[in-house]
């Protein structure tokens, strides 16, 4: 599990078998300062999150599993939708 925020909407006219009426997010990783970490991504929105939106995804099988038919090719998808983060250091 990771921290992102969304930074975008993709658009596809035409999507893998699964995917139809699935929304797609463009996101940023953050570390846990909220900093840049990583190229940005494609993920699935499975919480309604919308651009701005500090948000933790999951990656690899565990972002096909949060879909409803889990056959899916995704590599990332929101989960969660963060109110709130405190770092200890």
């Amino acid at each position: 599990m990771y921290l992102g925020r969304v930074i975008g909407n993709v658009v596809a006219s035409q999507k893998m078998a699964g995917l139809e009426g699935q929304i797609l997010l463009l996101v940023q990783p953050l570390d846990e300062h909220q900093k840049p970490c990583g190229p940005k991504e494609v993920a699935v929105d499975t919480v309604k999150a919308g651009p701005g939106n500090l948000v933790y995804l999951v990656g690899s099988r565990e972002a096909a599993l949060a879909l409803q038919q889990t056959f899916v090719p995704v590599d990332a998808a929101i989960v969660g939708i963060v109110d709130d983060l405190e770092v200890q250091v």
